[in-house]
């Protein structure tokens, strides 16, 4: 049994029995194309694979400059081929068994937004909303759409990728409950309250009322289709750089403004897990590294040097 032959298997199961998304099949896909690519291991018997063979293959990943999470993700993909495999009986054990593969990552805080920043961003928008004569030209229902998904961005700091997926039926522009479909298609609810972005919402929704009537994904491009996680990070961009904000913005940063802008008004960090959709509190605990305001109310009110005075002695 070849090691081909084994991935095709390996894909059905994933695709068809574990129902994994999308996104997922494709990163499965790369990864394992690859292996089997490399020195031929595509015909390679399964049975004689063992840590000598995937040492050579991580070595080679390190030699491609990769970074550590690129490397580290290729090689949980192996993980779970080969668990697979001991699983299905085709081989006898996993020889991911017998290697320890430690991978450090830097950590790096999430690049964040000051609050400054998104107000800069959404006054642009709504000024250019403010100033159009015309109001029944497609440029001005796409720059709606647009502050539509900036304010979905902030308002709940939802992945740019559940943004996109977003379907007409899952979002309640009367109320502005929002039900949100994550990773691991893990379902989590969040509520719009502003009444100004419910307002911007119905606006919307009246505006591409034709267009979305037989649609089933809430943001939808000039030709009807399913808006793109790239077209919302150009569009984002072109924001940015018309408002006169030198900070490169992504859509990821409005999610981790998000987190952190709320911490710093002393939300407890367990209702932000909930609404970001982590699984695990210690992946929302890396904004309390970044959480400034807090941070300086410590130390200005703590810090035992404030205490001390010497300039009247």
């Amino acid at each position: 049994m070849q090691l081909q032959q084994m991935i095709q298997n390996f894909k059905f199961h994933c695709e068809f029995e574990k129902n994994l998304s999308t996104k997922t099949l494709q990163a499965y896909k790369i990864d394992l194309n690859q292996f089997e690519t490399f020195k031929n291991y595509k015909d390679i018997d399964i049975k004689l694979f063992d840590k000598n063979l995937l040492k050579e293959y991580i070595q080679s990943l390190y030699q491609l400059n990769l970074k550590a999470k690129t490397i580290k993700r290729k090689i949980a993909v192996l993980k779970t081929f080969f668990t697979y495999l001991e699983f299905e009986e085709i081989i006898l054990i996993s020889p991911f068994r017998k290697m320890r593969v430690s991978i450090k990552e830097p950590k790096l805080l999430p690049k964040t937004m000051e609050l400054q920043e998104v107000r800069k961003i959404l006054k642009y928008i709504y000024k250019l909303k403010d100033n159009y004569i015309k109001q029944d030209i497609y440029s001005y229902k796409a720059l709606i759409r647009d502050i539509v998904v900036i304010e979905i961005l902030f308002s709940t700091g939802m992945r740019v990728s559940e943004l996109c997926n977003l379907k007409q039926k899952n979002i309640n522009i009367q109320t502005g409950i929002v039900k949100i479909n994550g990773k691991g298609s893990k379902e989590r609810i969040i509520q719009i309250c502003d009444n100004e972005v419910k307002r911007l919402l119905k606006e919307y929704i009246n505006l591409f009322h034709n267009e979305l009537s037989n649609k089933e994904y809430y943001l939808i491009n000039r030709l009807g289709n399913q808006l793109s996680e790239q077209s919302v990070r150009f569009m984002i961009n072109k924001y940015q750089k018309l408002a006169k904000i030198e900070k490169h913005i992504t859509p990821h940063m409005f999610r981790h403004s998000f987190a952190t802008l709320l911490l710093e008004e002393g939300v407890d960090i367990r209702y932000i897990q909930h609404m970001l959709g982590h699984s695990s509190i210690s992946t929302t605990q890396i904004y309390t590294k970044v959480n400034m305001k807090q941070q300086r109310k410590i130390l200005n009110t703590k810090h035992p040097r404030r205490t001390f005075s010497f300039l009247d002695e």
